[in-house]
């Protein structure tokens, strides 16, 4: 798959280095009879002082429940949040100084991902195909290959994205975030809502980009079996920080005991955070 685009990578830069990075919103609450302004409106922290490095041709996943920071960190790589501290750099280029050549670099794939939903999942990927310049006779073959690749249902390629399913939906958003083949891929919970074999459809698409077009790949996901089976290295998120980092084996390896002789990065999880992901969950 040729991109559609030069992409103006520093040769000697790694694929996305943060350093420092924190986030903090404004959270808006009810304000009570004689409570201040300044007390009704709190602080929350997103992200605190996380820093990253994903080496090249790499599957990186961020691991942690919602609310642990993981979406927070992909909108600022992806420039559409500015960090309160820190900075963020794709190949080199800074995310905020150098916006348009880190949009230029990356493509971002959404679990709320949006669409013309009058139109079919071929238009959609069309609509892409033009803003990129390509041709529409290259545009409409690689479309049809992508699609069947994730094991899209090719007879209702046709049919008008409001009609599909939630997971049909999400392939469509999937192949429209690698339509371009970007340097760097950030993906962001791109399976909620997928079948187990859909699923393993994007894992097997998500190794064969990676390996044929020298991409490098930053995956969040709160499952942690999928993270186990994907990603070479991953961070586990709490509570906006980065808690740990390494291979899988590596992290499974520091929770295993005479009693646990074969623990999941769940039990890691708990180990490290002594909270229950499924308890995490429910409370977001």
């Amino acid at each position: 798959m040729k991109r559609a685009y030069s992409a103006d990578t520093r040769t000697s830069a790694l694929p996305l280095v943060l350093r420092d990075i924190t986030k903090r919103f404004r959270k808006k609450r009810e304000r009570r009879p004689g409570a201040s302004s300044d007390k009704a409106n709190g602080i929350v922290t997103a992200l605190s002082s996380v820093s990253l490095e994903l080496k090249r041709g790499e599957i990186y996943g961020l691991l942690g429940p919602n609310g642990s920071g993981k979406s927070t960190l992909v909108r600022i790589v992806s420039t559409l949040l500015i960090p309160d501290a820190g900075s963020a750099a794709v190949f080199g280029w800074d995310v905020v100084r150098d916006a348009a050549m880190v949009r230029r670099l990356v493509n971002r794939v959404s679990v709320e991902a949006s669409f013309f939903k009058k139109l079919s999942a071929v238009e959609n990927l069309l609509f892409v195909a033009r803003l990129y310049g390509l041709e529409p006779s290259e545009a409409i073959a690689r479309a049809h290959e992508m699609l069947a690749t994730l094991g899209f249902p090719m007879d209702r390629i046709h049919d008008s994205v409001e009609n599909l399913s939630r997971g049909q939906q999400q392939k469509i958003a999937i192949a429209r975030g690698l339509f371009t083949s970007p340097t760097l891929l950030l993906l962001d919970e791109p399976t909620t809502g997928l079948d187990p074999q859909s699923k393993r459809d994007v894992h097997g698409f998500l190794r064969a980009i990676m390996a044929n077009h020298d991409a490098t790949i930053l995956f969040t996901t709160h499952d942690m079996e999928e993270a186990d089976r994907l990603c070479h290295r991953v961070g586990i998120m709490a509570d906006g920080k980065i808690v740990a980092e390494g291979a899988p084996d590596d992290l499974k390896a520091r929770a295993r005991s005479d009693a646990r002789p074969a623990p999941t990065l769940e039990d890691v999880f708990i180990e490290l955070t002594g909270k229950s992901l499924q308890a995490e969950e429910t409370r977001a």
